[in-house]
């Protein structure tokens, strides 16, 4: 036996997904602030803390005099292998 979707019950799903679109649409609008004021604050404190990071750096060192030289990183050596072979010095023949 075939059953066909009642006029009543096709308007009724239509009537409870508009409600729970427009539900949902101003619970958004009374809940999105709130949302967003949250977001900000925390990416506010993580970036906040890496400037304070890099802004109190120099503030614990000792003040330099002016002219002073500082460097902050030990270059790295270049290591060559000196037991290669031998430099053969060569002429051009014409």
């Amino acid at each position: 036996m075939l059953q066909y979707a009642s006029a009543v019950g096709l308007l009724r799903t239509i009537l409870i997904i508009l409600m729970v679109y427009f539900g949902v649409k101003i619970l958004a609008r009374l809940f999105m602030p709130f949302l967003a004021k949250y977001v900000v604050k925390k990416a506010e404190q993580r970036f906040g803390g890496q400037f304070d990071q890099s802004q109190n750096r120099p503030k614990q060192e000792q003040p330099k005099k002016e002219g002073e030289v500082s460097i902050d990183k030990i270059p790295n050596t270049k290591t060559s292998n000196k037991d290669v072979g031998d430099y053969v010095d060569y002429e051009e023949i014409d």
